[in-house]
């Protein structure tokens, strides 16, 4: 995936979801009556303002943010006479809401995103397995084949993404729950995870891989769908359309031995055997090395396969009608809101490793990739972003939302406000505890992609 388009989608997500959270905090403010000064979009340099009303609106050198700026009555500047309008003459309840604002509208933007996505339908698979392999977490469980997974821990799977989002909520915990449906009989059963061993390491496998479960899925071939723009696949010289005979000589029989060959060869130069237009030709590939947060290489060809597409009975699409889809959109952004926070609990207490920290190069890329995907993939992906944005803002760090909303319970608990000085102290304490994780997210950024 070319950067030039990774990093169009980036700005796309990056802008919408800034943009709404920001919103947010300006329409709640105005609302009760508050001035706002600016709307800036991005941080540091102002690049471009516009006056409109009492409000300057600007584009800011830093794209990785944004901010609403609102007087305080302790301003020299602001008159006598407008002081009422400062941020915090406003009763206690009335900043609550100007500061949970743009955390709600970044959800609020999520539930309209699923919405749409509902109504146009979203194609996705039966969550039901297609093989257990052997010695694995599913099959200690005695995981069937081929019923559908209905839930985990209670909670209603629709589709795999359900399933592996449910299943990181249990990351951790010593089991886990999956009832599955048989839908011929439609009888429904419960199988108990023993998770006490269950270790994931997403750069190197899936949830299903981990657990040991195949699932019902488009099954690869071994011909070329699609060729990214600038990669080693590019540089070989392979073609859509191209079949794959054999790496090094060694015959090939199906795609995921084609994989463990890239992967398994970066930076090294392998012989690939094709079959173009009923001729055998042989090029040189050199895959591209991904080097892990773990310091390991893996190899990147850039090339994608057809794929022989699933049973009938295994395809879903996901679509509603305009009002039964709201009750469906509430339900999936609650369940990525949970998600959200209970990931953050595990980086806290350990369960997961901060090495699963993104920053922006990685957000960069799975808009890229996702926006390859088409429409529904990449609205999927912008309300995944939106949520997780909102989520963070609401963590108690002084210098986020929920810091705020922190310093402002504490005020209607005491009847007056914190002290400018444990504020003050509370910002620097903030402040440097994002710059450290948004550091090791940029690290991780590093250690993944340069």
């Amino acid at each position: 995936m070319s950067a030039l388009w990774n990093s169009l989608f980036f700005f796309i997500v990056i802008g919408v979801v800034v943009t709404v959270h920001e919103f947010g905090h300006f329409y709640a403010a105005r609302r009760f009556g508050v001035k706002v000064q600016r709307f800036s979009f991005g941080f540091g340099k102002v690049l471009l303002r516009w006056q409109r009303g009492e409000t300057e609106f600007a584009f800011s050198m830093i794209p990785l943010g944004g901010y609403v700026a609102m007087p305080l009555s302790k301003d020299e500047h602001m008159p006598d006479a407008e002081k009422h309008r400062c941020i915090d003459q406003k009763p206690v309840w009335q900043r609550m809401v100007v500061s949970a604002a743009g955390p709600v509208a970044n959800f609020v933007l999520a539930i309209v995103v699923v919405w749409f996505m509902l109504l146009k339908g979203i194609p996705t698979l039966v969550p039901a397995a297609a093989e257990i392999k052997a010695n694995s977490i599913a099959a200690a469980a005695q995981l069937p084949t081929g019923a559908r997974i209905s839930a985990v821990n209670g909670n209603t799977v629709h589709d795999w993404q359900d399933f592996q989002l449910l299943m990181l909520e249990s990351l951790g915990d010593d089991s886990a729950s999956v009832s599955v449906v048989d839908e011929q009989t439609q009888e429904s059963r419960e199988f108990h995870f023993d998770l006490t061993q269950w270790s994931l390491d997403p750069e190197k496998q899936t949830v299903f891989d981990s657990l040991g479960i195949v699932p019902v899925t488009a099954k690869p071939l071994l011909e070329v769908a699609r060729v990214t723009l600038g990669s080693a696949a590019d540089t070989a010289g392979l073609q859509v359309d191209d079949k794959l005979i054999a790496v090094d000589g060694v015959p090939l029989t199906q795609w995921s031995e084609m994989e463990t060959q890239i992967q398994q060869h970066p930076n090294k130069t392998m012989q690939v055997t094709i079959e173009r237009q009923g001729m055998t030709q042989q090029l040189s590939a050199t895959p591209q090395a991904l080097v892990l947060a773990d310091g390991t290489e893996r190899g990147f060809l850039g090339v994608s396969p057809k794929v022989q597409p699933v049973a009938e009975q295994y395809q879903l699409l996901r679509q509603f009608d305009p009002f039964s889809a709201v009750p469906e959109a509430i339900a999936d952004t609650w369940q990525l809101v949970r998600n959200s926070f209970s990931m953050f609990g595990k980086l806290l207490t350990g369960q997961l490793s901060l090495r699963h920290l993104s920053g922006p190069v990685s957000i960069a890329d799975g808009a890229g990739t996702s926006a390859s995907f088409g429409l529904i993939a990449f609205l999927s992906y912008l309300a995944i972003i939106s949520v997780n944005i909102g989520a963070v803002n609401l963590l108690p760090l002084p210098i986020l939302d929920g810091g705020h909303l922190m310093y402002l319970v504490v005020e209607l608990i005491r009847g007056k406000p914190v002290s400018e000085k444990a504020q003050e102290v509370g910002l620097k304490i903030g402040t440097f505890l994002l710059l450290m994780l948004m550091g090791i997210a940029l690290l991780n950024d590093i250690s993944r992609y340069l």
